[in-house]
């Protein structure tokens, strides 16, 4: 297993993770991913283990609290050797104080995490969400003081916009609170918004990635083909709806492709998805879930090897689209190609923390 850097941090996670949002089973959203228990989710965690596959992702709103317990269960005596991932600001009841970021629910948030998980730290602590209704100085000094009482050892977010990640970025700088160093996305080969600002973002400020959904809602599975359609029952009739929406002749441009390297490599079509997205810029990890161990297995496949330069160009043509304004004049003037070099290179150090202000 290969590990990196998280952002500009000095936390060491492996290229590929392990969500945890099948552990569980209860709910109408966030619990019908499936339902494994904490039997099933021992095996898979032994499976991961010995793979190299440290870090294990959930949420607060994962069935309800359920994932975290059965997570908790399932690295019972080797926490260790794990690195715990959790997220909390969406809704977990109908009360005022159930969502959001606002002192009192972090608080209440993280105690209920740390009791769910049977663990006295997290290791990485994300808003799951941005709270407009909360000031983001009462949201980051309540995060500081998490770190300080040694309950939170790093930060990140979640689903931010950019304005919204980096003004959050700068308010922890003038205040020398701790920054995020972890930016979950979506990220796929059939979704490639993350690039246009995104992208440049966490290069610049040293925000590393954590790509969920690498498979693109599940049509990157190895089941949707240009002339086969779904089998009746496919979850992915009912899951993919969830997601962003994805034009049929685009997605089926992109698996043209993959099958087209899967026959060159002997690599299955997720496989050579994931493979991907861990040579593009920013990504320190991509999270993978699986509902038994076959699809565990299947998903480990997808390290241990590199699509070539050749292939990496078959796939970005295939899945590349327009950017929206002001994005596009950078992609196809090249008068702009002075202002905006080519995404690339190593994340930029995190700034030292400024002074408080008096």
């Amino acid at each position: 297993m290969e590990y990196r850097r998280l952002g500009a941090s000095g936390l060491k996670v492996p290229a590929l993770s392990f969500g945890a949002g099948t552990f569980g089973g209860q709910g109408p959203l966030f619990g019908a991913w499936g339902n494994t228990d904490a039997r099933e989710a021992r095996r898979l965690v032994d499976v991961c283990l010995d793979a190299g596959i440290t870090m294990f992702d959930t949420a607060d709103v994962y069935s309800g609290g359920a994932s975290e317990e059965v997570l908790g269960e399932a690295i019972k005596g080797r926490r260790d050797r794990v690195i715990v991932s959790t997220k909390t600001s969406l809704p977990m009841g109908e009360g005022p104080g159930d969502a959001g970021s606002s002192r009192s629910r972090l608080i209440t948030a993280c105690e209920d995490a740390l009791r769910r998980l049977g663990t006295d730290y997290i290791d990485l602590f994300q808003l799951h969400a941005f709270d407009a209704g909360t000031p983001i100085e009462e949201t980051l000094s309540t995060l500081d003081d998490l770190v300080r009482a040694g309950k939170v050892r790093y930060l990140g977010v979640s689903n931010f916009s950019g304005w919204q990640a980096m003004k959050s970025l700068a308010i922890a700088e003038r205040y020398g609170h701790p920054r995020y160093v972890a930016h979950q996305v979506y990220y796929s080969l059939i979704g490639r918004d993350y690039e246009w600002e995104l992208m440049p973002l966490g290069l610049d400020q040293g925000l590393g990635a954590l790509v969920w959904s690498p498979l693109g809602w599940g049509r990157l599975t190895g089941k949707v083909h240009r002339h086969q359609p779904l089998p009746v029952g496919s979850r992915l009739h009912h899951t993919a709806d969830y997601g962003p929406p994805v034009e049929d002749e685009h997605l089926y441009d992109v698996v043209d492709a993959l099958d087209e390297i899967a026959q060159e490599t002997g690599k299955a079509i997720p496989q050579i998805a994931i493979n991907w997205l861990l040579q593009r810029p920013t990504v320190s990890s991509v999270i993978i879930g699986a509902r038994n161990e076959e699809q565990l297995r299947q998903n480990l496949g997808a390290i241990g090897w590199t699509l070539t330069p050749d292939q990496m160009a078959k796939l970005d043509a295939a899945s590349s689209k327009t950017a929206p304004y002001p994005y596009f004049p950078y992609q196809r003037q090249e008068g702009f190609a002075r202002l905006n070099p080519p995404v690339g290179g190593p994340l930029r150090p995190a700034h030292p923390p400024a002074k408080n202000a008096s």
